[in-house]
């Protein structure tokens, strides 16, 4: 006699928000990043697509007898065009969006989607596991819909458009005053530069007991200048369902070239979250290739007010 074993999961959808078309987001703006002239580079842009069209993997199943066909095409700048599906064939247009396709990213579960059902748009709610809240666009929403779980750590890749990307303010700094602030950025630099750049498990113990080396005890400790220019930060849009429209500060961590949409394109790796114990953000951001673009280096700092996009890949999951 054989004895079969099965296991049950039963799967938890993230919270659902609906997003009224008139609360989202428009595509023009973002069309706009690429040409003041919408109404005929767009069409013509959506025509020349159709001629080396795939079909992006998802978590969901991208095929002619789904409700909606998601296509696309394999350069890292493209247009991703949403189709309804009737009867295994195309009934009617239903988006496109430009795309970036980004090589980093990180472990996140989705808390929340904000989604509009009539255009299939979609902003995700990640959370990082050491606790970081990061809200993108969901490019391959048509197809992973239904795909998601509450309970389910996924692997996100994030990049972004740039609406405006320049160096940051050097000059943008703040003096630190007080004591016990100036002891513990004193105390945290010293002890992690000591152990090879890498920040120790009992860090907060080493603190607590540091002295510093130029100063007798109980002599109070010079102020401390932190230069803003030099941090790394990421903040989201604080307008429903605009949250991906985000403004962040990081460092270029490398510069690359392409060509889409007849334009010249920089791309930019820039790490916009850096902190001890934690993961680094890192996104792939592209901007239209100008003289101010070519200006920026390799570890500079910029400061971009970006359109932050996710992509969920079957193939990039583990168990």
């Amino acid at each position: 006699m054989t004895t079969q074993h099965y296991t049950y999961h039963h799967r938890q959808a993230p919270t659902r928000i609906d997003l009224p078309c008139d609360k989202n987001a428009s595509h023009g703006d973002h069309w706009a990043i690429l040409t003041s002239d919408i109404n005929t580079d767009v069409p013509r842009w959506l025509g020349q697509m159709i001629e080396k069209a795939a079909l992006p993997s998802g978590l969901g199943v991208n095929s002619t007898q789904n409700r909606h066909l998601l296509l696309a095409t394999n350069d890292t700048c493209h247009t991703k065009q949403v189709l309804s599906m009737k009867d295994g064939k195309p009934e009617a247009f239903i988006n496109a969006f430009p795309a970036v396709d980004g090589p980093y990213g990180l472990t996140c579960r989705i808390e929340r989607v904000i989604s509009c059902a009539k255009t299939t748009d979609a902003i995700l709610r990640l959370k990082t596991p050491d606790g970081a809240t990061i809200y993108a666009f969901d490019q391959l929403h048509a197809i992973n819909a239904n795909s998601y779980d509450a309970y389910t750590d996924y692997f996100v890749n994030f990049s972004a458009w740039a609406y405006h990307i320049a160096p940051s303010d050097k000059n943008e700094s703040i003096l630190v005053e007080d004591q016990d602030a100036i002891r513990y950025h004193r105390a945290f630099n010293d002890i992690v530069s000591a152990n090879g750049g890498t920040v120790p498990d009992d860090i907060e113990a080493q603190i607590s007991q540091w002295q510093p080396s130029d100063i007798k005890e109980g002599e109070p400790l010079a102020p401390v200048e932190i230069n803003l220019g030099h941090s790394c930060i990421y903040l989201f849009g604080e307008t429903f369902g605009q949250e991906d429209e985000a403004w962040c500060q990081g460092q270029v961590l490398g510069i690359s070239q392409t060509k889409a949409f007849d334009k010249d394109i920089t791309l930019f790796d820039v790490v916009i979250l850096r902190e001890p114990d934690a993961q680094p953000l890192v996104v792939r951001i592209a901007a239209i290739s100008t003289k101010d673009t070519a200006k920026i280096q390799v570890h500079d700092y910029i400061q971009a007010n970006i359109w932050l996009q996710a992509a969920i890949y079957t193939d990039n999951q583990t168990a």
